[in-house]
């Protein structure tokens, strides 16, 4: 049975002069027809998400301190001591453009939530959290009871 979307229908449907009234009322109940089974109100909201990251520290090495950090990605084979200087070219180069030079970046986090996603791209780090994520720490062990 081939399959033809809804506005595809319409077209033909105006292309043959059907009444604007009666067009109207075969579109509704045609976009009613292919809506998935069940109510939308049967279905629970989804559950926002946020990112957390989770840090090992079972020898107690890192400060007692609140910690933000964003979770980015580079390329697998590069070093990840090549990070930040990725981001360092990523906002020299936004702020070279004409926003840039109107609203400049001066530190990581304006930079990994202001500058547009083509600039990290372009130096191969690509941003997955805009927004800062809290930093837990886990001493690596799961307590036995």
């Amino acid at each position: 049975m081939a399959k033809i979307e809804v506005n595809k229908v319409a077209e033909i449907l105006k292309k043959n002069e059907i009444s604007p009234a009666i067009l109207r009322r075969i579109v509704e109940e045609m976009n009613l027809a292919v809506q998935p089974e069940g109510a939308e109100g049967d279905k629970p909201p989804a559950v926002k998400k946020q990112f957390v990251v989770l840090v090992s520290d079972p020898d107690q090495k890192m400060p007692k301190h609140d910690f933000v950090a964003w979770v980015l990605q580079i390329p697998e084979n590069e070093s990840v001591a090549t990070t930040q200087d990725r981001i360092f070219r990523s906002s020299y180069d936004y702020n070279t453009t004409k926003k840039g030079q109107l609203l400049p970046v001066k530190t990581v986090g304006e930079a990994i939530e202001n500058v547009p996603a083509k600039f990290f791209k372009e130096a191969d780090v690509w941003v997955k959290t805009k927004t800062p994520v809290l930093v837990l720490k886990s001493d690596n062990q799961i307590p036995k009871e």
